[in-house]
């Protein structure tokens, strides 16, 4: 699965940069989704990140922005609406 964060409403302008194999997202040089392989990584609000990581065996803690965010196995266990809205809430973090 790949996340096409073109097609995501509800955010505005950013800058895309290529980085040791991996995409990195960003909006006034701060960076709001991390794209690897087969994960996202975005930063989260402690308290959403506790109960997906509880909820979801593919949610996890980010290694891009520690604590301060969430990585997430593309495996199909978010859907694409759940995945798009948390991508527009990292944006807004960053903002």
């Amino acid at each position: 699965m790949v996340l096409d964060v073109s097609k995501i409403n509800g955010i505005g302008e950013y800058t895309v940069r290529k980085e040791k194999g991996r995409v990195l997202y960003l909006k006034d040089e701060k960076v709001f989704l991390v794209q690897n392989n087969n994960t996202i990584e975005v930063r989260s609000d402690h308290k959403l990140g506790a109960l997906l990581r509880e909820k979801y065996e593919s949610v996890m803690e980010s290694r891009y922005f520690g604590r301060g965010g969430i990585e997430i196995v593309l495996a199909g266990q978010l859907d694409d609406g759940e995945l798009e809205d948390l991508v527009r809430l990292s944006y807004n973090l960053t903002v």
